[in-house]
This record gives structure tokens, sequence and C-alpha cells, in this order.
């Protein structure tokens, strides 16, 4: 899959007909990274590595990927079953060690500036919970997989990339139960104030996408899918979204030749679509 892209055909594509919402979602997440820029994937991130696929084979080849901490520029022929196990890294140019160099390149501060995550609950300000469900720790409602780095890579200064594919108020709250990845925490400059750079950038969801206000740093709807109204985002959304714009226009579906790709290239086996009910 290296390279370079696969075909040219995707700059004159015209807009697809027929497409998914999860296609939907990777092609939105596909358009934040660029030439150059260094990202990485965790666990269980099968939408944000078809993003990175697509990205290398349309307009960012030279997007450098990090598989799962490990494996640097991956090639692998498509997404396979796990997006943190060697199927995934297996024929990448090199290996790192994932307690040892991978730490040493991120804490470097030049090195992997996006970050995608997926958190069980996303609040106002865009701090993640992936650790328990309730007030108590101790005797949670639920017990969820843990950070897995997830405090780590939220706190040393990379612009973080959420995707959520059950956009509702279980999901997006007004406060996390617990912050297992800081975002902006109370919002306006407490993140900065505490000497952390970097920060949420965007959330994807199956019904629209949002970013942070600029001063505040609170989450704001910034184009919602076709066929679904602010309306509707806003009744699935456990706080007030603020609006980054008076119309909020629709998000840009996929191209055909995108479309294309994805299902016959990067994910013909539909791994983009686990997690969605």
């Amino acid at each position: 899959m290296g390279g370079g892209p696969v075909t040219d055909s995707w700059r004159n594509s015209p807009p697809a007909d027929d497409y998914s919402v999860d296609e939907l979602m990777v092609t939105t997440l596909a358009g934040y990274f660029q030439n150059g820029e260094q990202a990485c994937n965790g666990m269980a991130s099968f939408i944000p590595v078809a993003a990175f696929m697509l990205a290398r084979l349309t307009h960012a080849p030279e997007l450098v990927w990090i598989a799962s901490s490990v494996g640097l520029e991956p090639r692998p022929e498509r997404i396979p079953a796990s997006t943190l196990e060697a199927p995934l890294w297996r024929d990448s140019i090199m290996y790192l060690d994932q307690y040892t160099d991978f730490w040493n390149f991120v804490l470097n501060g030049r090195w992997i500036q996006k970050f995608c995550v997926g958190a069980a609950q996303l609040d106002q300000y865009g701090n993640a919970n992936n650790s328990v469900i309730g007030k108590n720790y101790h005797q949670p409602k639920v017990r969820l997989p843990g950070t897995a780095g997830l405090a780590d890579m939220c706190s040393i200064g990379k612009d973080l990339y959420y995707w959520n594919p059950n956009h509702s108020p279980r999901s997006l709250v007004e406060k996390v139960d617990y912050i297992s990845g800081a975002g902006y925490l109370n919002g306006g400059e407490e993140r900065e104030q505490l000497g952390l750079g970097g920060g949420p950038q965007a959330v994807i969801t199956n019904l629209a996408v949002m970013d942070f206000h600029p001063g505040s740093k609170r989450m704001r709807l910034k184009s919602v899918h076709p066929g679904v109204t602010v309306k509707q985002v806003q009744d699935a959304t456990g706080f007030e979204l603020l609006l980054a714009t008076e119309s909020i226009p629709e998000t840009t579906v996929p191209s055909a030749e995108q479309v294309r790709l994805i299902r016959t290239v990067i994910d013909p086996d539909g791994m983009r679509k686990h997690g969605f009910r």
C-alpha cells in the first residue's frame, strides 16, 4: 500500500450516491490527516485505521502512520480482524518496542502529533472516560476496558480526534464520571495553564461532526450528516452544543472513488462496521 496513491481517479470523482454512515465517518476523519504528519491509532480502532489507509491512498500518501504503537509505516493488504495485533503491522518498515521506543518517540514532542481516541463517555470539554461508569470507582455500574495509555497520550501535547459510532446522551455527557484522558478539563485556559499542549480537535459520530470553541473550549456543532437535523443531534447529546455557524451545513459526502477504495481495497471484510448498533 505504500509508495503513493493506488489511483488518481479520486481527484475528480463525483459524490457517491451509495454510501453508509461508517464510510462517511471514515472519509470525514481521513480529511484531517495530511502529508508529512504523523498519526497513531489505539486498540479497537477500525474507523481510524480505515481513515489512515484511505488518506494514504488518496490525498496524503506521505502521511506517517504508526500502527498501535508498534509498526512504523505498516502496509496491510486490508484491515485485519484486530487493530492491536501483528497482522496489522506485520509488513511494517520498522517495529518499535511498545514499552520503550514508542514512548521515547511520543514524549519527544516533535513526533506523532495526532492520535485518534474512542471513548465510552465524552463530555462537553472533550474529557474522555474509558475506566468506569458510576460515581463510585470501586463499585461502579460498569467497569470499562481501561485507559491503555489514553491518559498519557491525552496529556503530552497531541492533537486528539474522537470518533463515536453511537451518538447518544449516554456517550456524550455533560461531565464524565471519571477522566481517563484529559480534554480541556473545565474549559477555558485550564489545560494550557497546566502546561498541557494539544488537545481535542474534532468529534466525528454517526450523526454529526463537532469541534471546540477556541475560547470556552466547549464542544460545538460543525456539521450534520445528510438526513440528520440539528435538533436530532441536540436531542442525542447530554449537554447543550454550541453552534459553529448560524446555519449548520451538511457533512461532505464521500466520493464514489473513496467508497470504492474502502469497500474493495481497504476493508472488504467490513471491519469498520464493528461497534455500530
